[in-house]
């Protein structure tokens, strides 16, 4: 089991687009939840901030081992997906994984995750 929190930086003058990007997602939930399984994806859950004036966007995640990675989904929810990661992830900004110190998952809900 992989536990992640990871900051992107968004692109400047991106910040409408993203709010249309998280509705999205939102909006099509049913379809959403349907990629995670492929991706053996338990929790995936997006955060907002602007510090500094620049704006963020943190995904925190739960996932098994063995999963499809998002960029190999033929599905059109994830393509969708992607599109938006392009046009509004600043990839000249190297992502900062925050480091895991504890995680607390009750040991039925993790043989519920395998």
């Amino acid at each position: 089991m992989n536990v992640e929190l990871t900051r992107f930086r968004v692109k400047e003058g991106k910040s409408a687009r993203v709010d249309e990007w998280l509705a999205f997602l939102n909006d099509h939930m049913e379809d959403v939840l349907v990629t995670l399984a492929g991706e053996k994806m338990y929790v995936e859950t997006i955060f907002r901030e602007v510090l500094n004036g620049e704006e963020y966007l943190y995904w925190y995640s739960v996932q098994g081992t063995g999963g499809q990675d998002v960029e190999e989904s033929e599905h059109w929810i994830d393509k969708k997906h992607l599109q938006f990661w392009d046009e509004c992830i600043d990839e000249t900004f190297r992502p900062v994984d925050l480091q895991t110190a504890v995680v607390m998952i009750p040991n039925n809900v993790k043989q519920a995750m395998k």
